[in-house]
């Protein structure tokens, strides 16, 4: 049995329709099964959620394998960034240990360490200690930004290119390697099928391009038809706009601070996609999936 978390995210939709398509046992931890869509009758469900720990217990009755995608890039009514991906991450693992599961698949974040700008790739940093530390068989996933067709961020871009012009946080010189999410998923299947030769693992999921973010909103916005002129905003007045709307709209603000810091950390790998490629996968460039003029 294979417990999954953030199976209704980008990755996690992906990887759960592959793994359902095989016929693998798998129970979801989810808040609400509503978000699975028409794969909930094809698994098993476990209510609860990372700030639940006590939810752990239920869903990893049974369980060998844990792949651990959900993660938070925002802070959540009651819970912050940290307690949603460093310590929610370290109470899962010792849940894991306790429970009898084998082994734990977990995603992290291209370059993420502690010294990182930003809150979320610190608690990615601490997360993959915890990992690295259990006494389990481990595999760490770090991707650069990971993307499919329709997703959150998409979305978002595409309602921007109503706007006269499209507004930048920052710089837009950040640099990334994006690969897609059917392309994670598929590493991910190959990591659990392969022999397992090594106890310890770790793959720097990278797509074949190195190309800033400015140039990702452009590839990004082909489909859509729509030329628009991008206008770089400085940091000081995104961070001082977010907040204040935040404050307004709640935490269901379309956009947060945290979010917008994210596009100047790069994420990038000198290994390009060889670790893709080791697992069986030839990862396609961002324009080719999501096509355009």
């Amino acid at each position: 049995m294979i417990l999954l978390t953030g199976a209704s995210g980008t990755i996690g939709t992906a990887l759960l329709r592959r793994l359902t398509a095989t016929g693998e046992p798998v129970r979801c931890l989810v808040r609400d099964s509503r978000r699975l869509g028409d794969a909930r009758v094809r698994v098993q469900i476990a209510l609860g959620d990372l700030a639940d720990p006590p939810s752990f217990r239920n869903a990893l009755r049974g369980v060998d394998t844990v792949i651990h995608l959900a993660a938070s890039i925002r802070d959540q009514p009651g819970a912050s960034m940290e307690e949603l991906n460093a310590m929610a991450t370290l109470r899962l693992v010792r849940a894991a240990e306790r429970s009898g599961a084998r082994r734990f698949l977990f995603f992290s974040a291209l370059g993420a360490e502690h010294h990182s700008r930003t809150r979320f790739f610190r608690a990615k940093a601490l997360a993959e200690e915890a990992v690295r530390a259990a006494d389990l068989e481990t595999v760490v996933f770090a991707p650069s930004i990971v993307y499919a067709p329709g997703d959150p961020w998409l979305t978002l871009l595409e309602r921007f290119s109503y706007l006269p012009a499209i507004p930048l946080s920052g710089s837009g010189r950040a640099l990334y390697q994006p690969i897609w999410a059917e392309d994670v998923a598929a590493c991910v299947a190959a990591a659990l099928t392969s022999p397992n030769g090594t106890p310890r693992r770790e793959y720097e999921l990278a797509g074949p391009e190195t190309i800033s973010y400015e140039d990702i909103v452009r590839v990004a916005l082909r489909p859509t038809g729509r030329r628009r002129r991008l206008v770089n905003v400085p940091l000081p007045v995104v961070r001082a706009s977010l907040n204040a709307l935040r404050r307004v709209a709640g935490p269901k603000v379309f956009a947060t601070w945290e979010e917008a810091e994210l596009m100047e950390e790069p994420m990038t790998t000198s290994r390009g996609t060889a670790d893709v490629e080791s697992l069986g996968v030839r990862p396609l460039p961002m324009s080719a999936v999501l096509g355009g003029p």
